[in-house]
């Protein structure tokens, strides 16, 4: 008997340890709400020391009077034996003595009497204030992540390593006409039309497999298509994220379509404006021209004069003098022929076209009409082409405007100089470049124009609108050339353009 009772005793003493270590709150209150007994962490809680030290009515007193229904709803129901032997946890806000507030998930166990009745409740609680805490704190960071997103300008995919769509944002819903819910772990090669579709698994394969990036943190210009089937350009630029378990691309996409149509309306106004800028050349060079192919032609009539004269005198007698009266004709005819040519293909109106062209050929085309009448002007013209730039990749047409506008503007500024010499240079230039020169001897740049010579309506011309020499660095500055002005030595002006020489001809430098 003495055994049992210090066993007993043993037991008492080791069940109050385990309760005065536990981290738990733990507490005992009867059917009246009273409370019994509490252990050292649920006093902690609180903020007292000891239990006598509790307030008046703890703990229903101290639960904040919104949580004091749900309190008293758990116990009735435990009481009333509805509630099962261990109550479903619920939560309650303790106000302690220090002013803290904590959240509390609780749960109810009975205490049963001889009879097997319920006459106590031992409450076990633990503080979730924290864990609440940080459970908002993602929740609100969840909804700023998720209204971010939907605010987005751009069109924003998330996928996975094997192409599945893990996030679809709204702006990608107006772009390419799908919903997330249609979208969510679908390959992303649905967005793309062929033969990219065919082959997106196999470029995500080969970056996993390799890490070689191709695309990750560089801007591209590719191809999209919408649910409706339609193709459009885009702007693709992916990011990667990498977690211990799982790799993300994020997609962002920006809809090149109203960009492209108003790059192709500015490129068509531009060809406009260049038209018309070589219409005004011709137009001002209207009388020249028609001396320069009336001279021609009055050749010709002289020639076969001529020759009908020869012809009434006998044909074998002057057999070599007609040969010679009708050969020149031809040559007349065809230089006639070459200016007319030559002009129609300045003032024709096409696509931009180019391809590799003879440095030679392109000064000669330009020389015909950008030196006419020059020479009645007594304006003295040398040409020197290094035999190394033979070729470039350009535009016939367009760089024959840059320079027959230069010459015509050269001949301009000589009208007044005593002297008047027109050189025309090309030789090779570092970068695998060709530089043509066109210099003159004339009145030079005015100071006060040299930094805007090339800013549109920039001119010292009476009659002038100063769009000349705009569009011809527009033009160099479309063939990734460069073109500047700088005094001439000699007196006058030097205008220096810069463009690439065709490949076979970098390839044969190298």
């Amino acid at each position: 008997m003495r055994e049992d009772m210090t066993v007993t005793a043993n037991r008492q003493e080791y069940l109050e340890a385990v309760l005065a270590t536990l981290p738990e709150c733990i507490a005992i209150v009867d059917r009246n709400f009273k409370l019994i007994d509490m252990n050292q962490a649920g006093l902690a809680k609180i903020g007292v020391e000891r239990f006598e030290d509790l307030p008046e009515g703890a703990p229903l007193t101290l639960i904040s009077r919104p949580y004091q229904r749900i309190y008293r709803d758990a116990f009735n129901k435990l009481f009333s034996g509805k509630g099962g032997e261990i109550s479903e946890p619920f939560r309650v806000e303790l106000n302690a003595i220090n002013s803290a507030v904590h959240l509390m998930e609780c749960r109810l166990a009975p205490l049963l009497d001889e009879h097997g009745a319920v006459n106590a409740v031992v409450i076990t609680s633990r503080d979730v204030s924290e864990w609440q805490s940080a459970l908002n704190a993602a929740e609100r960071s969840n909804a700023i992540l998720e209204s971010t997103l939907a605010t987005v300008p751009d069109a924003m995919v998330v996928i996975d390593e094997r192409g599945l769509i893990k996030s679809f944002n709204t702006a990608a819903e107006a772009m390419f006409g799908y919903q997330e819910t249609e979208m969510l772990d679908k390959n992303v090669s649905l967005l793309m039309p062929s033969p990219h579709r065919d082959a997106h698994d196999g470029y995500l394969e080969r970056y996993l497999r390799t890490g070689e990036k191709h695309i990750i943190g560089i801007g591209r210009f590719v191809e999209g298509q919408k649910k409706d089937g339609t193709i459009f350009p885009i702007r693709l630029e992916v990011g990667e994220a990498k977690t211990a378990d799982r790799c993300l691309f994020t997609g962002f996409i920006v809809d090149l379509t109203e960009q492209k149509t108003t790059e192709a309306e500015l490129q068509a106004l531009q060809e406009d404006l260049m038209h018309a800028s070589r219409l005004s050349a011709v137009g001002s060079l209207a009388s020249a021209l028609a001396h320069e192919v009336n001279q021609p032609l009055t050749a010709i009539a002289n020639y076969l004069s001529a020759a009908r004269d020869l012809l009434d005198q006998g044909a074998d007698t002057n057999k070599a003098l007609l040969y010679e009266a009708l050969q020149e004709s031809v040559s007349e005819s065809l230089r006639a022929g070459t200016i007319v040519r030559r002009l129609r293909e300045f003032v024709a109106k096409g696509e931009i076209n180019r391809q590799i062209l003879s440095i030679a050929q392109m000064v000669e085309d330009a020389m015909t009409l950008g030196l006419v009448g020059a020479y009645d002007k007594g304006v003295e013209c040398t040409t020197n082409i290094d035999p190394d730039t033979n070729h470039v990749f350009a535009d016939r047409v367009q760089i024959q405007q840059v320079m027959v506008n230069l010459m015509r503007n050269a001949i301009e500024a000589m009208a007044d100089s005593p002297v008047k010499k027109l050189g025309i240079s090309v030789q090779s230039a570092p970068d695998n470049r060709v530089e043509i020169a066109i210099s003159d001897t004339g009145s030079g740049i005015d100071p006060e124009m040299a930094d805007q010579l090339f800013q549109p309506f920039a001119t010292t011309k009476g009659g002038g609108m100063g769009l000349g020499l705009s569009i011809c660095r527009t033009i160099i500055e479309a063939h990734e050339g460069k073109i500047f002005a700088e005094p001439n030595p000699k007196g006058g002006t030097i205008f220096r353009i810069f463009l690439l020489k065709a490949a076979e001809e970098q390839l044969n430098v190298e």
